[in-house]
């Protein structure tokens, strides 16, 4: 319940604080990358649960001749890698804290898909809501592989406490100033998770 408190009100006075920041967002979104401004998609939440959780867009619509969405290094603007590497497209998850879809600090929310893909220690990482930042985040990022990252998201479920929670704000603030981790090797962002080798 006080993490829930906590994260409800730091997630408020946010979103009051940043209001000038995401509305310059939203007109740049729009006359840059055009329509929509928001990128909503399904993701798991606690216990796997789905909810539709709303970032701001970062890629262009270009398709190929068969209208099939090119790839992502292909769809990526100068100004969606502005975005992403500085961590601003995420600032309206903000609201999914408020709704209580997910926490500040928690396990990153990936794709539906993975679900069945991981392994029973590995899905301890839905016994929490998923956060804007993580355990991971400061540790790698997209930087490291997908086994480092979800061995970091079960320690944070084991060992997760408000004082933890406050130092990974604290290197999540130092990480998005540095730019760190953003993209993982030879990818714009992180490669799929197909699964594991055994």
């Amino acid at each position: 319940m006080i993490k829930r408190f906590f994260d409800s009100s730091l997630a408020l006075v946010a979103l009051i604080g940043f209001f000038p920041v995401l509305l310059l967002l939203v007109f740049l979104i729009r006359y840059k990358l055009g329509s929509p401004i928001f990128f909503r998609q399904t993701r798991p939440g606690k216990n796997g649960k789905p909810f539709q959780m709303v970032k701001f867009r970062t890629m262009l619509d270009t398709t190929d001749k068969q209208g099939s969405p090119l790839p992502d290094d292909q769809r990526m603007s100068t100004f969606g890698s502005f975005l992403r590497s500085t961590s601003l497209d995420e600032l309206p998850e903000l609201w999914n804290v408020l709704r209580g879809d997910m926490s500040l600090v928690g396990p990153r929310p990936l794709l539906m898909e993975y679900l069945p893909l991981y392994s029973k220690d590995q899905y301890r990482r839905h016994e929490v809501r998923p956060g804007v930042t993580g355990w991971a985040q400061v540790n790698g990022r997209n930087a490291i592989s997908w086994d480092e990252k979800f061995k970091l998201d079960v320690w944070y479920v084991d060992n997760r406490s408000f004082w933890l929670d406050m130092k990974i704000l604290f290197l999540t603030v130092k990480k998005v100033l540095a730019r760190d981790g953003v993209n993982g090797e030879g990818e714009v962002t992180m490669s799929k998770f197909t699964g594991n080798k055994d």
